[in-house]
């Protein structure tokens, strides 16, 4: 295989200038007063989107936008690009652009900006590849709006179904998720159908850069690692716990019905399991992000007749997966019937974990020491459209970048530094991975 020249000084300088206007412009759009809000298929979300297309246009790329309302971006010398085929596959990079509500301005966007660099400097070197290489911003990555995750990849690969597309907005307000995709641009009527919008055969490759969300990179020094898997989830978005209302005086324990006593103790309950299955070895996180008793109703003199909360359980296995939610669904049962509540689930939703591809592992690790980063693994806790890519039989990697201060918050910290030394690696592997070869 052949090397890849590190980027000379100006085209380091040009990729540090294109990506701080990029993120400024896109923290310009999402500014909420509090963090970042770019919500999915929303006005935040195609303004992003607007915004890099007209960025790749004026760099000389071309776009489109597919049928799941996706933008594309790819070179103008590499025909089929935007519309590859199994006989003329093409290595994809990926991230996304929304974000959760006052989130951070990293999260996603830093790999979408990653990838359009990427594409930029092999444009600029007048290359083209025996692969075209090509920049997806894909749509609704994040869970937060309605309760499902990888929505754009998802309809690309026709994974929605119909109790997909009639999900409700978090905030209410009677639209749904197909109604905002229509508005976004989706083709509603191929997507319905569960058509295949991009085969799989189609994509050689595919390279995701993300920022970490966790702790793990800040806290071993290391400013970049590569993702060797990517944790799946069982969730419930809405689970009621029915109880009985009562005065909070006049009901002694043992006759009552209190939907958050007996939420309480399923809580502490999970969170016995959990630290024994940790302490067994296996990958396992447990959260209830969602809580709240009925807003109308809840007094302080008042036992709660109610209780909603969500549920979520991810791991690295399946079998540990639908181990854990077995558990959960048992011990309701047994509360159920000591408490004399009821738990009422909504459906059920499921995101199956998923290996990234060794070989790339092993590209990117070789990539990392040649450039003096740190050749160093690690699983990714967090969901990402590269598990759908994964799960579809497309050969996948992901490059993780130093982030303080977590994700899902405003206070993202990503260093400048740090995502030009994983926007190098990404540009090293894609432009091996699509065949560009030397001076690309």
């Amino acid at each position: 295989m052949s090397a890849v020249p590190v980027a000379s000084d100006q085209a380091r300088l040009d990729g540090r200038r294109v990506a701080a206007a990029l993120l400024d412009g896109l923290r310009a759009i999402g500014a909420d007063g509090v963090g970042i809000t770019r919500e999915t298929y929303g006005p935040g979300e195609s303004a992003a989107f607007d915004l890099v297309e007209r960025t790749a246009r004026d760099h000389g790329l071309v776009t489109a936008r597919d049928a799941a309302a996706n933008l594309v971006v790819a070179l103008p010398t590499a025909p089929g690009a935007l519309a590859p085929s199994a006989s003329a596959p093409c290595v994809v990079v990926a991230s996304h652009l929304d974000s959760v509500p006052h989130g951070g301005n990293f999260d996603g966007a830093a790999g979408v900006v990653a990838g359009l660099l990427a594409l930029l400097r092999l444009h600029a070197a007048g290359v083209r590849p025996a692969r075209p290489p090509r920049l997806m911003a894909l749509r609704g990555e994040e869970s937060a709006w309605y309760g499902k995750a990888y929505l754009g990849s998802s309809a690309l690969f026709g994974r929605l179904a119909p109790e997909d597309l009639a999900l409700p907005h978090r905030a209410g307000g009677g639209h749904t998720l197909a109604e905002a995709m229509a508005a976004a641009g989706a083709d509603l009527a191929r997507i319905r159908a569960g058509e295949r919008l991009l085969d799989p055969a189609a994509v050689a490759a595919y390279f995701e850069l993300h920022i970490e969300q966790g702790p793990v990179l800040v806290a071993r020094g290391m400013p970049t690692a590569i993702v060797t898997g990517i944790r799946g989830n069982i969730r419930h978005s809405r689970v009621l716990c029915r109880g009985e209302a009562g005065h909070s005086g006049a009901v002694p324990r043992w006759l009552r019905r209190d939907a958050v006593f007996a939420f309480a103790d399923l809580l502490t309950r999970l969170d016995d399991h959990w630290r024994v299955l940790q302490e067994q070895g296996l990958d396992l996180v447990v959260t209830s992000g969602i809580v709240g008793t009925n807003a109308e109703e809840h007094a302080i003199s008042r036992i709660p007749g109610e209780a909603a909360f969500s549920f979520e359980v991810r791991s690295q296995s399946r079998d540990t997966l639908e181990a854990f939610y077995h558990l959960m669904r048992t011990e309701c049962r047994a509360i159920e019937s000591a408490r004399k509540v009821q738990f009422i689930f909504d459906r059920r939703l499921d995101a199956a974990p998923a290996r990234m591809d060794d070989a790339l592992v092993k590209r990117l690790l070789a990539h990392s020491a040649a450039l003096g980063l740190p050749a160093e693994t690690v699983p990714s806790g967090a969901g990402h459209d590269a598990a759908l890519f994964a799960n579809e039989g497309v050969p996948s990697a992901m490059i993780f970048i130093r982030n303080d201060k977590g994700s899902h918050n405003p206070e993202e910290r990503m260093d400048m530094d740090d995502f030009l030394a994983g926007t190098e690696l990404l540009h090293r592997a894609l432009a091996e991975a699509a065949g560009a070869g030397e001076g690309a």
